[in-house]
């Protein structure tokens, strides 16, 4: 029997039956979900139950950081790299599904399409079920040297990846990160590997700003007063609010400013006069633009070791556990992995 945790209400999951299954369509596959990280934007559906403007309206299935192992595919369905797929490759999958026909998926902009759907997102179920039908182009094979685990992480390192670009960060660089959860571990990583000169992390759990100086800061430090106020480029990864304010009085005049967090009440907070007089570019950050292929390479090569920041793994049946100490931030938490097909001890 299929097995599904939906969230019923804010902070309450149920473990059920799962969805029931419809015949696979054309470009469609059927993938046994195997790991499924949690996120903070699920964190946010978690105690909320809603995310931004969008509420959840009837139990949903949450996870769209996740690999599975294709046990059904509808025949010529082909994947991320236009290659057809087959039953056992093992693959990262895209939650976010564009539309493919508009004008910013024309104009290769498919993290801006106002008809996605989006898996583990209302209306949309996502992974942490047994089984799941994902759109075939969405998939995207896992070599033997990317492991479950980091094949659901790959999801994360793209949102990571598509920030830094969007930073325009040059060689020599000096570079600030606000926050040092697992986006901003991963910003951490992908700057350290981008030839900047100075990478100062800013966060307040002393654990995460060891992980963070072990994943390449050049320092870290619990608050701004111990800091430099002339950085080229910062990243705010602590889930906006008073986030952005640090982060526009980190900048340098000139500095660009990308917001990658997601504030829990939906607003976006910062003096006018400081930014305006500084010049401040603001970037927004929106999901990714096909970043899997890279962040396969990075893993696949060891530049990036996405295991590293996982510190705690759980099987289905104690998903409200792993979310909860997520939430609370217990001690030692960087990235709780839900392993679907493990054992309850």
């Amino acid at each position: 029997m299929s097995r599904a945790a939906y969230l019923t209400g804010p902070e309450q999951f149920e473990v059920q039956t799962g969805p029931v299954l419809k015949p696979l369509q054309s470009g469609e596959v059927r993938i046994r979900v195997l790991s499924v990280g949690v996120c903070g934007s699920d964190i946010h559906m978690f105690q909320d139950y809603r995310i931004g403007d969008t509420l959840i309206q009837n139990p949903l299935i949450l996870g769209h950081e996740f690999s599975g192992e294709v046990i059904e595919v509808f025949e010529n369905a082909r994947g991320g790299d236009h290659s057809p797929l087959k039953v056992g490759d093992r693959v990262a999958v895209e939650p976010h599904v564009a539309c493919g026909h508009c004008r910013q998926c024309e104009e290769g902009h498919p993290n801006l399409c106002p008809h996605h759907t989006f898996l583990g997102v209302y209306p949309s179920h996502g992974a942490l079920q047994d089984t799941l039908t994902v759109p075939a182009k969405n998939c995207f094979v896992l070599p033997t040297e990317v492991s479950n685990d980091a094949g659901a992480l790959l999801e994360a390192l793209g949102v990571a990846l598509h920030a830094v670009r969007l930073g325009q960060v040059d060689a020599g660089d000096r570079v600030a990160v606000i926050g040092a959860g697992p986006i901003g571990l991963l910003l951490t990583k992908l700057l350290s590997l981008s030839g900047v000169t100075q990478l100062s992390v800013i966060e307040p759990l002393s654990w995460r700003r060891d992980a963070a100086l072990k994943w390449g800061a050049t320092d870290a430090h619990s608050e701004k007063s111990s800091m430099d106020t002339d950085y080229d480029v910062v990243f705010e990864a602590a889930w906006a609010g008073s986030a952005v304010q640090l982060g526009a009085e980190l900048s340098r005049p000139g500095a660009r400013l990308v917001l990658v967090g997601i504030p829990g009440d939906d607003a976006l907070e910062v003096q006018h006069s400081l930014v305006r007089r500084k010049g401040l570019t603001l970037v927004l950050a929106r999901r990714m633009k096909h970043t899997y292929p890279a962040c396969i390479r990075l893993v696949q090569n060891g530049q990036v070791k996405l295991e590293e920041i996982v510190s705690h793994t759980f099987p289905l049946e104690k998903v409200q556990q792993a979310f909860h100490i997520h939430a609370r931030l217990h001690p030692e938490v960087l990235k709780v992995v839900v392993r679907v097909q493990e054992e309850q001890p």
